[in-house]
């Protein structure tokens, strides 16, 4: 996979302070990055460093090869993003949105309207006034807005915010699709950890400026992959109370014990033996949510 966003040892000071310190990692070209941090962790002033809003104190930000401050505008011509909500002319229908939009880049056509317009799924409704639409619908106006210019990078700044379900799974259909089968870096950032793990191949997490770790979701989530926690439905709690060497929560319908998955049936036989009923052994999966709590200490994730 080529490397479509490069970050150099990115420092950030402003009024003397440190915002960004020694910030270094790539994304690739077909995937869904997500950028995650506690609120003043410095996600948004990245963000803004890599769409060349904000300049860099030290470092190289690289968007397809091309230098965020040595070649401004080739690397921002790969770029494209909505931040929240899109902002539309109201008034007008989608189409017309999409035309005022495509006279500002030379080389759009209407073969290309129609092609994003049919890829984010608005076909049906492109020639109806934006006020009529939805926030979802506007969402995906967005998206096929910022989709005009054909960019390699793709930068979502809280793209579910205010949808419904429907909305929400649309949104990450839509990402899913630009990824895998255009090739496109998406980089998204939310604070809806739940979709985040559903939506994205990998995930930055950085804290005061520095990044703490960059994984595949998969191998954040489950960090250590011979501990397990299983969770019994039993009854006569007192029986298991009395085995010594079974450290265990209890929970509302049972208990939950963290094992290695080799200790397993040691465990289930132990408890049978001893008395203990049991009903139903089901393994306990940790969320996003629940690692990015441990690695951060607990702080919420920023919302901008």
């Amino acid at each position: 996979m080529k490397p479509a966003v490069e970050l150099k040892n990115v420092t950030k000071v402003i009024k003397g302070k440190k915002i960004i310190d020694n910030l270094s990692f790539t994304i690739n070209e077909g995937e869904v990055f997500g950028f995650l941090g506690p609120n003043g962790a410095g996600k948004t002033t990245t963000i803004r460093m890599i769409v060349g809003l904000m300049g860099i104190t030290s470092g190289e930000i690289l968007i397809c090869g091309n230098s965020i401050t040595k070649n401004h505008d080739k690397a921002l011509r790969n770029v494209g993003g909505i931040v929240e909500n899109p902002e539309m002319y109201k008034f007008l229908t989608g189409y017309q949105n999409l035309m005022q939009y495509a006279r500002m880049i030379k080389g759009i056509t209407k073969e290309k309207i129609d092609e994003v317009v049919q890829l984010v799924g608005l076909t049906d409704r492109i020639h109806d006034k934006v006020k009529t639409y939805s926030l979802g619908m506007r969402q995906r106006l967005g998206l096929a807005q910022s989709l005009l210019h054909d960019p390699k990078v793709m930068i979502l700044d809280e793209p579910t915010n205010g949808l419904d379900p429907a909305g929400i799974r649309e949104i990450r259909d839509h990402l899913r699709i630009l990824s895998k089968e255009r090739g496109m870096a998406v980089i998204v950032s939310s604070h809806l950890l739940s979709e985040m793990e559903m939506m994205c191949d990998r995930i930055a997490i950085i804290q005061k400026g520095k990044l703490i770790d960059v994984q595949q979701v998969h191998d954040f989530v489950n960090d250590d992959v011979h501990k397990y926690f299983i969770e019994l439905d039993v009854t006569n709690i007192n029986s298991v109370q009395n085995l010594a060497n079974l450290s265990f929560v209890q929970q509302e319908n049972g208990i939950e014990i963290e094992v290695e998955k080799d200790q397993i049936p040691d465990i289930i036989k132990q408890l049978v033996e001893s008395g203990v009923r049991i009903y139903e052994v089901k393994a306990v999966s940790k969320s996003l949510e629940d690692r990015f709590l441990e690695v951060t200490g607990k702080e919420e994730v920023a919302h901008a």
